[in-house]
This record gives structure tokens, C-alpha cells and sequence, in this order.
């Protein structure tokens, strides 16, 4: 077996892009089971200046894009992209644009009982699947009981301020490293890989990663 090798991810539960480039490099490592990752998945929010409460979705996307042409526009490849990684995306069902710092939250948390994957994946299927709003409370206790975490702690969590800091310190620092979009997935504490890239390309590192250990 080769040596453990971190793979520092920088994502969004909102995010698109994050979404699909997850499910791309499972299936690479799916193929390559002897892969050398450790995964950890760091916080980062697109819209770090979304209200608490979020927002109408549509309102949302127009503003950001510059009227309806343009966000469908711009979510024409996502869809292409999603279809092709043999994804869901509900565009219809997804009503709101949440504030994602109670859902980075949670994946932290889950991180600490070794289920913070799980979460992750939990939480793109409620949002781009089911259309939840994952800014919700509710929604992220349900998530979290989805996942065999203690759905009753993490309501009560989610009514503090419980490591809401440490995420706006965890965020800030990436940005400061240069992040400036996600899905970034940094090798070994050494190389950026950005974007949602290919299982080919995952293939290759794992391959390139194996031959010099």
C-alpha cells in the first residue's frame, strides 16, 4: 500500500461544480481502490455575504448573472457536465439560495465522528436532488440523522455560535492562500488542482503518486 497522501478539499454544498467534480473523483477512486488519499473537505462560501435566511433562488441567480437569459445561460454546461457525470441536478425544485455556514457547520462536526464525506454527499443530495434548503435547521438535523450522527445534538449546536468562527477563519485562510474558486483540491499540502476535473486526470495522479512511493 502506498503512503497516506492528503487531499485537501475547498468546496460549497451549493456549489455546482463541487458537486460534480465529487462524484468524478469517486468513481476515480472507485477504480482505483489502493488510492493513497486522506480526504478532509475545508469550508468555503460563494456568497459569504448571503443573508442568514438566504434567498429567493431566481432573484438570486438574475442578480448574480444579470437577468433570466444569462443564469440559464450560465447553467447550461452545469447541466451538460452533471448529466454527463450521471448526476441529478432538480433546477425546478431548488427554491432558495441558502447562507451556507450552518452547512459547513455540520460537515465539521461530522468530520469529528469520521462521517464527514457522508455529509458532504448528503448534503449535495438534499440540495441539488431534493431541492431542500440547506440553510434550514431542520433540514441540516435531518441531514445529519440521515448520516447516524445524533440529529437532536445538532439542532442544538446549530442554535449557538458553536464554531461558527473557526469556519469564517477556515474560509478566510484559503482565500488568503489564493483560492479565489471552488471546487480546489490541494495534493500532499503542495499542488492546487482546481476545478472538477475528469476521473482520467485522478487516474493519472493516483498513478503518478504510486510510482514515486
Amino acid at each position: 500500500m502506498p503512503e497516506p497522501i492528503k487531499l485537501d478539499i475547498m468546496s460549497d454544498p451549493i456549489c455546482p461544480w463541487c458537486y460534480i467534480g465529487k462524484a468524478q473523483l469517486d468513481r476515480a477512486l472507485l477504480d482505483h481502490p489502493d488510492h493513497p488519499f486522506v480526504i478532509e473537505w475545508h469550508p468555503f462560501q460563494l456568497n459569504p455575504d448571503m443573508p442568514a435566511g438566504g434567498m429567493d433562488r431566481r432573484t438570486y441567480l438574475e442578480r448574480k448573472f444579470g437577468g433570466k437569459e444569462a443564469a440559464a445561460s450560465a447553467y447550461a454546461p452545469v447541466a451538460e457536465h452533471a448529466r454527463s457525470a450521471g448526476l441529478t441536478i432538480n433546477f425546478e425544485e431548488m427554491q432558495r439560495t441558502p447562507n451556507t455556514l450552518d452547512a459547513h457547520r455540520l460537515i465539521h462536526w461530522a468530520g469529528i465522528e469520521g462521517r464527514q464525506t457522508a455529509a458532504v454527499s448528503a448534503l449535495f443530495k438534499a440540495y441539488f436532488v431534493e431541492g431542500r434548503d440547506i440553510g434550514d435547521p431542520e433540514v441540516l438535523a435531518d441531514v445529519a440523522d440521515s448520516i447516524e450522527m445524533d440529529a437532536a445534538v445538532v439542532a442544538r449546536l446549530l442554535q449557538t455560535d458553536e464554531d461558527r468562527q473557526a469556519i469564517l477563519d477556515r474560509d478566510a485562510h484559503s482565500r488568503k492562500m489564493g483560492i479565489t474558486a471552488v471546487p480546489t483540491f490541494i495534493v500532499g499540502n503542495r499542488h492546487a488542482v482546481p476545478g472538477a476535473q475528469p476521473p482520467e486526470l485522478w487516474a493519472k495522479v493516483i498513478a503518478e503518486l504510486s510510482d514515486a512511493t
